[in-house]
């Protein structure tokens, strides 16, 4: 049984939920998925729907289910593949977890589930029953909050500080740490801001006070950490290696080592044993932990490795201490050298590669720093006198400032120019090289810079919600998506720490046999060692040399530097799934008006075809044309008004509209003064009955020719007029579309427009296959109907009505001058709104799955040539031989190569500059 209908009721600050009623069918948009389908329920918050089948109705219960809530956890253990796929299993076990994205090198996880049938507690609990320690992070999406330190507040205030806050205008919420005497007051921006709040505090010292961001702050723990770890390696190593191989070169200053304490046990070995202990077991703590919780876990990884390889090395050398101890004649060598420099060497390695990886974000980090520290605040009394100029923190802006921008000042928020003029360099946020000009009603953004006038901003956007914030937010959910490419490196790593130490056992009881039988000569064997030691040499390097480190790297390291990267050039990529995907485009689909074309269309012509007066004709375009959000719109009504006014109108047209209602491909009708008026195209029309003339007939087949689009207006079921739009293509359109040929990529253009208008459009630019006369569904299919003959299809649009079409494609490109609706649907968002940037964003995504793969195969090559030199396969013909603190110092550098790598794609450069004439 089909629901009733409801409006949807939408609030004006949601980015995550919008909506285009059609006749009685709804279009809901989440996330960047599209469905549709009957409503029978206000929706008043964010939802994110999971699954819907196309054309299927929403009931209530559906809308119970689909209520999720989101959270984000820090896992400190997930260090390896293999841990995070275990995580990501038992996540998914977990009742009421809808989705669970893990981050490797962030060690965070993205939890989406059901708040009815679980909590953030519960999925805690879970995660510390797999066998893994997590924090949380943040409840929900990012809210507008304050940090503050309250200098002159004593402990006994805390309490009535929060009471008060909690019951101000505008605060949501209150969070308190009273030792320190810091408050955090999350705020609704259309109600109170920051400023107020810091006046609120004022008698208590209240001051700004910026939190360090958790992940940098943790990032730099790390690599204190390692750092500090490697030092104390280091304080401890080289009297290692010093006693093992310096001094006993250098007689007879070395000669005292030799020095027998207990008949064959040796100061030196003594030494050893003394100084290597502590990095074995405090340096080398980590690597026993991290063993411990992955067999736990029935897995294996890197810890596991190390710890094997150094344990190894380090027990049998106690042996032959002891051994030593209690004969007369055993002349055994020990490893005490190698179990120490392999734990250095491995150290050294992760320090520089959590450094490495630092400079991997580091395009997150200049982007949130491009708003400037401080604003020029206007203050005003009710009658719009100024009253004060005040310089202002930029944390302290609320919605609905007046701030002045002085000619070379950086814009601080989004906002509208109400006063002023000047050129705005907006290369930082879009990469547009070029200047614009800014005057009054032009919108301005964070982060860009004021060139050359004073400009008098209102802000828009404060807080999380200006277009820089979004971008640092899209670009750190790009960052902790996981590409397709990576289940590879999960597939082998699953697999490959259990063949290593098989090839390892192998390799040691390969040698072993052999030199016990005599299938090789005895001078192979180094002096001071047997059969034994120089097999078990060769197969803890095996061991250590195997490290899969650089295969977990591959390719979230590439993912983060290419986000970054993209996001510099003005191409947003949502996701690691976006990224990847783009380079295998095949075809690429455009839409017309806004894409392809300026979108600035201006009306060229105006003809009367029937008695009724050009200022009746005027009157209903302008009247039914200002209800719509068509590209075509605006300039409908703007020539109308003129062309009023030409014909001695004096007052402005406020003709009532009724029964207003928009047919999508078609155009828009309603009721004026009892009479039924339709203003659209030819489609619409006949749709409606309405006879087309063959003078209207002439007319329009006049305009197509010209490549201008003919918006007719009907009254009464008669055609009364018609205005000629036309919409220039974009500069340097033609050698975009031709670059992309030439690149083994096909282009189609598809359009509500009529077929001549589009196909004269399409001639002009280079494209041949034109699809016409398609509403938003129509182009949703055409692009399922291209996906099904086995392309992969990238769509590139602008408008609401490409939203369908853009959640359809593979890859959909939105153009960021376009309406959010179709933002939101799209995978990949161009800042700049230059289609040169469709190029861009195929070919970085190409540059960076080259890399990954690069990458892989310098990974699984290293290990590929790396074990058999480690297992000895050089030694019986060259005399080269691995040892296993040469082999740590390999498998560190291997990592620390494949972040390089990736670090490489910063130096990425456009393929193309295109010169726009």
């Amino acid at each position: 049984m089909e629901a009733n209908i409801y409006d949807l009721k939408v609030p004006l600050n949601s980015r995550d939920l919008d909506y285009n009623l059609e006749k009685d069918r709804a279009n809901l948009f989440f996330y960047g998925e599209v469905w549709r389908g009957r409503v029978r329920s206000n929706v008043e918050e964010h939802r994110t729907i999971d699954t819907i089948e196309a054309g299927g109705f929403l009931t209530d219960e559906f809308f119970n289910q689909a209520i999720t809530s989101t959270c984000r956890l820090r896992i400190s253990q997930i260090t390896y593949p293999a841990k995070l796929r275990s995580l990501q299993k038992g996540l998914a076990m977990v009742h009421g977890v809808k989705r669970a994205t893990v981050h490797l090198e962030f060690k965070e996880a993205k939890v989406l589930f059901d708040p009815n049938l679980t909590t953030e507690t519960l999925i805690l609990k879970a995660i510390a029953d797999i066998g893994f320690e997590a924090d949380l992070i943040s409840v929900g999406d990012e809210a507008y909050e304050v940090h503050l330190k309250l200098d002159r507040a004593s402990s006994g205030d805390m309490g009535a500080i929060k009471s008060s806050l909690e019951q101000a205008v505008g605060v949501t919420y209150v969070e308190m740490e009273v030792v320190e005497r810091m408050v955090t007051v999350g705020y609704e921006p259309d109600r109170t801001g920051p400023r107020s709040i810091l006046q609120f505090l004022e008698k208590y010292g209240a001051r700004l006070y910026v939190p360090p961001k958790r992940r940098e702050l943790e990032q730099h723990q790390e690599a204190c950490a390692y750092r500090n770890l490697f030092l104390f390696s280091c304080l401890f190593s080289v009297p290692v290696v010093a006693f093992a191989m310096v001094l006993p070169m250098l007689p007879p200053y070395g000669d005292w080592l030799n020095f027998r304490v207990c008949k064959m046990l040796t100061i030196g070995m003594v030494l050893k044993w003394i100084f290597c202990t502590p990095v074995q077991f405090l340096a080398g703590g980590r690597f026993y932990v991290g063993s411990y919780r992955a067999l736990q876990r029935k897995s294996a990884n890197m810890d596991v490795l190390v710890a094997v390889g150094t344990n190894a090395a380090y027990f049998y050398s106690v042996y032959i201490v002891f051994k030593a101890s209690t004969s007369n004649s055993f002349r055994g060598k020990d490893f005490f050298e190698t179990s120490s420099m392999l734990i250095s060497f491995i150290l050294l390695g992760k320090y520089l590669e959590v450094m490495a990886k630092g400079k991997s974000s580091d395009a997150l980090g200049k982007l949130a720093h491009l708003a400037p520290d401080t604003a020029c605040l206007m203050n005003f009394d009710d009658n719009g006198s100024l009253l004060s100029e005040v310089e202002i923190d930029t944390q302290l802006i609320q919605r609905n400032d007046i701030i002045k921008i002085v000619p070379g000042a950086k814009v601080p928020v989004d906002g509208i120019v109400i006063g002023g003029e000047s050129n705005v360099n907006e290369s930082t946020i879009t990469g547009e090289a070029r200047s614009i000009c800014k005057s009054t009603g032009d919108k301005v953004i964070g982060g860009t810079v004021n060139e050359n006038g004073i400009l008098f901003v209102k802000t828009t956007h404060v807080g999380t919600d200006t277009t820089l914030s979004r971008i640092v937010q899209l670009v750190e959910s790009a960052q902790l998506s996981r590409a397709p490419a990576q289940k590879l490196a999960d597939q082998i790593s699953k697999f490959f720490v259990p063949v290593v130490v098989v090839a390892a056992f192998v390799t040691w009881l390969g040698w072993l046999i052999c030199g016990e039988i005599g299938l090789y000569p005895k001078h192979w064997i180094p002096k001071g060692m047997d059969e034994f030691e120089l097999a078990l040499q060769f197969s803890i390097s095996v061991l250590v040399i195997a490290c899969p480190c650089a295969l977990g790297l591959a390719t979230p390291t590439a993912i983060m530097v290419a986000s970054g990267k993209g996001a510099s050039l003005g191409v947003l990529i949502k996701g690691a799934s976006a990224l990847q995907n783009a380079y295998k485009v095949k075809t690429v689909v455009f839409d017309k008006t806004g894409t392809l074309t300026v979108g600035r269309p201006e009306v060229v012509s105006v003809v009367l075809f029937s008695t009724f007066p050009m200022q009746e004709v005027c009157d209903a375009a302008i009247a039914i044309e200002s209800n719509s959000d068509h590209p075509f719109a605006k300039p409908v009504v703007e020539h109308a008004k003129k062309m009023r006014r030409k014909f001695g109108a004096r007052s402005e047209c406020c003709k009532r509209v009724q029964n207003f209602e928009v047919f999508p491909g078609g155009g828009v009708g309603g009721k004026i003064d009892r009479k039924t008026v339709l203003v659209g195209n030819k489609r619409l029309m006949r749709v409606h009955n309405v006879d087309i003339t063959p003078q209207v007939d002439r007319y329009t087949i006049e305009n197509e020719r010209l490549a201008q689009t003919c918006v007719l207006v009907a009254i009464n079921g008669k055609i009364a007029g018609g205005f000629g739009v036309l919409d220039t293509p974009k500069p340097g359109t033609k050698a975009i579309i031709s670059f992309l040929r030439s690149i083994g990529i096909s282009t189609i253009m598809i359009t509500g427009d009529n077929l001549a208008t589009a196909f004269a459009v399409a001639r002009g630019v280079g494209i041949n296959k034109v699809f016409a006369e398609m509403d938003p569904i129509e182009k949703a299919n055409q692009i399922k109907s291209l996906k099904t003959r086995g392309n992969i299809v990238a769509m590139v649009g602008d408008g609401v009505n490409d939203s369908h079409a853009l959640a359809a494609a593979d890859v959909g490109i939105a153009i960021g001058a376009g309406t959010n609706i179709a933002i939101e649907a799209a995978d990949i968002v161009l800042m700049r709104s230059n289609l040169e940037d469709v190029v861009t964003a195929i070919d970085l995504s190409r540059q960076t799955v080259y890399r990954i793969w690069l990458n892989y195969i310098w990974a699984l090559g290293y290990n590929i040539i790396g074990m058999p030199i480690a297992a000895g396969i050089l030694y019986p013909f060259f005399g080269i031989r691995l040892p296993p603190w040469l082999a740590g110092a390999c498998m560190a550098a291997s990592s620390l190569s494949v972040v390089c790598s990736s670090l490489l794609l910063k130096c990425y450069r456009r393929p193309l500059n295109f010169q726009s004439t």
